[in-house]
C-alpha cells in the first residue's frame, strides 16, 4: 500500500503534538467498524508499547504512522489535512474506502456499482438524511434502486434519481448501464419492484 497522504500542514501539526509526548510516541491511523455504513476513521497517539507486530509502519518526516492490518485496506486513498479557517484550525481525515473496501476494476458490475453508491452517492445524499440501496442490475442494464431515509417520500426524488444518481452512474459505467429505476413507493413509504 502507498503512504496515506498527509499534507505538509498536517505533518507539522503532528510533529508539534508529538513533541509534547513520551519519547518514541508516533501516531496511529485506524478505522472503527471498517467496511460498514457506521465506519469511523480516527487518529490517536501510538506510544512505543502500543505497536503491534502486525502493524504496518508508514514513515514521514520525524514521525511514523502505524496502521493495523484490519484498517489498512479501508484506508486506501485516505488523505489527512490540517485546515486553518477563520474560526480556527481542524484536522480532516478523508477515507473514501472506509465504509466499503475498494473493488477491482474487473470486479462484477454489481460490485463496482455498489462501491460507487457507498463511497460517492450515499455520502452526498447523507447531507439530506437520505440513502439509496442497490437492489439488482437487470439483464437489460438498469440499476434497480431503493431510496431510504430522508429520500423516502421526498418530492425531489425523481430529480435526484434522473439528474443526479442516474447521470453519475451512466457516466461511470457508460457501456454497461442504460439507466436507473426507483422501486420505492414514496406515497406509502414502501417498495415495489418495477
Amino acid at each position: 500500500m502507498e503512504q496515506i497522504a498527509i499534507s505538509e500542514a498536517a505533518q507539522a501539526h503532528f510533529r508539534k503534538l508529538l513533541s509534547t509526548q513520551e519519547e518514541g510516541t508516533n501516531i496511529r491511523i485506524f478505522v472503527v467498524n471498517p467496511g460498514t455504513p457506521n465506519a469511523e476513521c480516527g487518529v490517536s497517539y501510538c506510544p512505543p508499547n502500543a505497536v503491534e507486530e502486525s502493524d504496518i509502519e508508514m514513515k514521514y518526516d520525524n514521525f511514523s504512522a502505524f496502521v493495523d492490518e484490519v484498517s489498512l485496506p479501508f484506508l486506501e486513498e485516505a488523505e489527512i489535512d490540517y485546515v486553518t479557517e477563520e474560526l480556527g484550525a481542524q484536522l480532516t481525515l478523508k477515507a473514501p474506502n472506509a465504509k466499503m473496501r475498494k473493488v477491482a476494476d474487473d470486479a462484477p458490475l454489481i460490485e463496482r456499482v455498489e462501491y460507487v453508491i457507498q463511497t460517492q452517492i450515499n455520502p452526498q445524499l447523507a447531507s439530506h438524511g437520505g440513502r439509496i440501496t442497490l437492489i439488482e442490475i437487470t439483464e437489460d442494464g438498469y440499476a434497480i434502486l431503493q431510496f431510504g431515509g430522508g429520500c423516502n417520500g421526498c418530492s425531489m426524488v425523481d430529480v435526484t434519481l434522473k439528474d443526479g444518481v442516474e447521470k453519475q452512474l451512466i457516466s461511470l459505467f457508460p457501456n454497461e448501464l442504460k439507466g436507473a429505476k426507483d422501486v420505492t413507493e414514496h406515497q406509502r413509504g414502501e417498495h415495489s419492484y418495477y
